[in-house]
Order: C-alpha cells, then sequence, then structure tokens
C-alpha cells in the first residue's frame, strides 16, 4: 500500500512535558510518523481536535473512527491511542470491521515520544505491520504485534503491559455502529446486595456479568430472580469469568446452573471488553 492513514486520538505517546507535567503536544505524533516512513508511501492524517484521553473514549469515537476507515478504501490505518481503553477500542474494530478485508494497527506507549522509552519503537513496528498483507486488527506494543480482539491491560506501568487472549472466531457482526444503548460491566463478589445490582440493570439495556471461575455464581433466590426478569424484559445479559484466562464452561458446577436457567449469554472465552462490544454489535 502507497497510501498510510494516520488517526491520532490522543494518549502518553503524543504528550510533552510541560510546567504543570505531561500534555498533549501538536504535531509530535504525525511528525514523528512521517519521518520513519519508507520512502515512497504518503501519509494522510486525521487528528482528533481536541486530543482526548483514552479514559474518555467511548462508543461515539469508535463510530468516529470507523466511519474514517471506511472513507479511506485500500489504505493502510494505523491508530495512536491511550492506554487505559486500549483493549475496548481493539475489540471494537475488530468486531465492527470482521469481513471488510482491512488492516488497522493500533499503537500507543507507556512513554512519550522523545523521551527514549517505549514510543519510537512501537511506532516502528506499527508502520511496518500495517505495510504488510491481510485483514486483521492488530496491536503494536513492546516488541510485539498481537491480535487486538482479546486485549487486557496487564500491567499499570510496565512496558510490556499488554496480554492477548484467545478468542472464539469472529463471524461478521449484525451492526458496524454503536448506538445509543446502555450497557455496562458488572462484577459478582460475594455479599453483592440484591438492591445494588437491581439499581444497576434497572438504568441499561443490558450488561456484561463478570461471574466467578469456569462459570458460577451465588444460589441466592432474589438475585437469581432478578437475572431472569431482566433478561423477560429483553435485556441482554452476557457472562464472562473474573479469571483472566480459561473462560467459562457452563454445567461444570451445579452452581452455576441458575445462571443459564435465568437466560443469562455464555460468554465463553470473551474478554470483558470483547463481551460488551457483543452486546452492541449482536
Amino acid at each position: 500500500m502507497k497510501d498510510l492513514l494516520l488517526i491520532h486520538t490522543g494518549g502518553t505517546i503524543g504528550m510533552a512535558q510541560t510546567d504543570f507535567g505531561l500534555a498533549p503536544k501538536d504535531g509530535l505524533v504525525e511528525g514523528i510518523v512521517n519521518s520513519l516512513l519508507p520512502e515512497g508511501m504518503t501519509l494522510r492524517t486525521h487528528i482528533f481536535a481536541p486530543l482526548i484521553d483514552s479514559s474518555d473514549v467511548g462508543p461515539h469515537h469508535w463510530n468516529q473512527i470507523l466511519d474514517l476507515i471506511e472513507a479511506a478504501p485500500d489504505t493502510a490505518v494505523l491508530i495512536t491511542h491511550g492506554t487505559d481503553t486500549m483493549s475496548f477500542t481493539g475489540a471494537a474494530l475488530s468486531q465492527a470491521l470482521v469481513g471488510l478485508h482491512r488492516r488497522v494497527v493500533l499503537c500507543g506507549s507507556m512513554v512519550p515520544l522523545l523521551m527514549e522509552g517505549d514510543a519510537e519503537p512501537n511506532l516502528q513496528l506499527a508502520i511496518a505491520t500495517a505495510m504488510c498483507p491481510g485483514e486483521g486488527v492488530f496491536l503494536s506494543f513492546a516488541q510485539r504485534v498481537m491480535h487486538a480482539g482479546g486485549l487486557v491491560k496487564h500491567d499499570s506501568s510496565m512496558p510490556d503491559s499488554f496480554r492477548p487472549l484467545p478468542q472464539a472466531p469472529l463471524s461478521p457482526p449484525k451492526n458496524r455502529r454503536f448506538d445509543d444503548r446502555r450497557f455496562a460491566i458488572l462484577s459478582l463478589s460475594p455479599g453483592l446486595p440484591k438492591v445494588a445490582l437491581q439499581a444497576a440493570l434497572e438504568q441499561l439495556d443490558g450488561a456484561v456479568l463478570r461471574i466467578y471461575g469456569s462459570g458460577t455464581a451465588m444460589s441466592d433466590p432474589g438475585i437469581l430472580e432478578l437475572l431472569a426478569d431482566a433478561t423477560r424484559q429483553g435485556k441482554r445479559l452476557r457472562a464472562v469469568s473474573q479469571c483472566e484466562t480459561g473462560g467459562l464452561r457452563p454445567g461444570t458446577y451445579a452452581a452455576g446452573g441458575g445462571l443459564w436457567k435465568a437466560g443469562v449469554e455464555n460468554g465463553g472465552l470473551e474478554t470483558s471488553e470483547a463481551a460488551l462490544i457483543q452486546l452492541w454489535l449482536n
């Protein structure tokens, strides 16, 4: 490919030191990317204005990114992004772009550019990865290229922050954009009051439930009936394991039977982030 589309959303990679601490620096990322491009390759850019911290990234921004990708056919795409919600954006783009034969590479860093950290190597690898044949959404980070559909931010501060977890094969989604339905990730925990879970579900159209181990939950009849009521109302509840790896195996323990009888969906190997995107797109 002769063109590279850079979508710079924000994040540590594009920051510089100021008297008040790290802050976004205009022109930094696109200038460095342009200097790293091989001869004959043209850089096209879209810079978010204002640049956003990744903690503020959400469905509206995913739709904006997808629109930009769609408007640049036959173009490799590099997205620079903060690390805090990288796993959510990776899952969102991976699922929304299935079957469209696009190649997208996400990139970020734990240390900004020009500070002798991980930013330049991550960008160099991201550019090289974007130029390779084949489709998919990837993350360039810590001298590795990872599939972005099942990322977990494993460490909050080390350069090798991300782990790619195996995910089931994806099919083209029913929807390729994110609507305004209200979804959230909720964790079951010992002693969780029914009223707390009820209050959350009343405000939601559906939720990802982070449950125990290979697929168990408390046997509290009130909570199980609450979940059944929610699914009868058309609220989608999708379960994933609180464990980082291994996924769910319904039927292994009787303690999980009440979940499946209540109509809770089995998220299998999905990360919480991937399951959340499944609710929106499928």
